[in-house]
């Protein structure tokens, strides 16, 4: 599920011109309702949370203290973090105050992301080339930060939180969850309880009875509105039944599936309180995605590991391999492109809805196997 949601990412991403079915892209932030591109992203964090059961596990294994998991939950979620703030910012990165290129700044900040957290051979001759190419990528995140400029010449601004970005809040979902796990290890019930929690925290925050709390917002607003915690969170309770019923498909389909079906008639029952709505973060939207992304989920499971019908899979599993560098690796074609003025994404036709669908999904695919061919030759993200 990991690949075929970062297909559909990379796909409704790519979808950035007018009239395109309205189904498949995002609602405007006061309208009630939701497109695909509204579930994909919540549908990647509860894969996220899908995956830390079993991520734990193989820790483990590896004969990891509870202070060396609790040391990698930090540093992974601080990198999120970090490429996450560099990656909002550039939309306000203002060109004549910052002397360089927006464009080039940008492919330069993608460039370091990948020196410092590209998955290098461990040991060998190359090692201080290995740690020569990290150092040169931390320097680069830190010139291109200095170089940064946004606002006007009568009020500069500098680089800010702002919203966090998509890999920001991955990290901040990824946290809360990854410490649940920790604590709670395979406790359903206990988890359960959390993400109910997280859910009663998203509707508190919601109807403003968290106000109070706005002094920290600009830092913890992510864990303090609830929304992205209970999504991943979701994840991590479906990851828990998954790793105790792995033995018993029918047990975990039983409880996966009315679980699901539950989660979107709760959507809707809060629907009466709150628009379903991605940009606002309300309960019902995180819900109704928590709900889609059981019921598919459950599908794929019997689907590929109970009837064994993989071969159509082989088309997005290179993505659920490399998923960072899946989702980060295209832009630096895209700024490429843009900063270049090249005529590549010459199927964006606002007369021609049709072919701009048709060339995102190619151009999705293309993405995929872009990322693939950079793993075979040892470029491959990992935090």
């Amino acid at each position: 599920m990991r690949g075929l949601t970062l297909f559909l990412m990379l796909f409704v991403n790519d979808l950035y011109v007018p009239w395109v079915p309205k189904w498949l892209v995002h609602t405007a932030a006061t309208e009630d309702g939701m497109g695909l591109a509204d579930w994909v992203f919540p549908g990647f964090l509860f894969m996220v949370g899908l995956s830390i059961p079993f991520a734990f596990v193989a820790r483990e294994k590896s004969g990891q203290s509870t202070i060396r998991m609790i040391s990698h939950i930090l540093m992974r979620t601080f990198s999120l973090l970090i490429i996450g703030i560099y990656m909002v910012n550039i939309e306000d990165f203002n060109a004549e105050l910052s002397a360089i290129n927006k464009y080039l700044w940008a492919i330069l900040v993608y460039i370091s992301v990948f020196l410092i957290w590209n998955s290098y051979p461990k040991g060998g001759p190359y090692i201080l080339v290995f740690k020569g190419l990290k150092f040169l990528g931390i320097s680069g995140l830190l010139l291109m930060a200095i170089l940064y400029r946004s606002g006007t010449p009568e009020n500069i601004g500098w680089m800010s939180t702002s919203w966090w970005g998509i890999l920001g809040l991955i990290g901040w979902g990824y946290m809360v969850s990854a410490f649940t796990y920790l604590w709670l290890r395979d406790r359903i019930t206990g988890i359960a309880a959390v993400w109910i929690g997280f859910i009663a925290l998203n509707v508190l925050s919601q109807l403003s009875y968290l106000d109070f709390l706005n002094p920290i917002k600009p830092f913890f607003g992510v864990i303090l509105s609830g929304n992205v915690p209970s999504i991943v969170l979701s994840g991590l309770l479906i990851g828990t039944l998954l790793k105790k019923y792995k033995n018993n498909y029918k047990r975990f389909l039983t409880i996966s599936v009315p679980l699901g079906l539950a989660a979107i008639a709760l959507a809707f029952v809060l629907r009466n309180w709150f628009i379903i709505s991605k940009i606002m973060g309300t309960p019902s939207w995180s819900m109704l995605c928590n709900g889609i992304s059981i019921l598919l989920f459950s599908l794929l499971f019997y689907v590929l590991d109970i009837k064994k019908w993989e071969k159509w899979g082989i088309l997005f599993k290179p993505a659920g391999q490399n998923s960072l560098t899946t989702y980060l690796a295209p832009d630096i074609l895209y700024y490429t492109i843009w900063g270049l003025g090249l005529n590549i994404l010459f199927y964006k036709q606002v007369d021609m809805p049709w072919l701009a669908v048709s060339g995102s999904i190619v151009w999705a695919f293309t993405m995929i196997g872009f990322a693939a061919l950079l793993s075979r030759i040892n470029i491959r993200l990992k935090l």
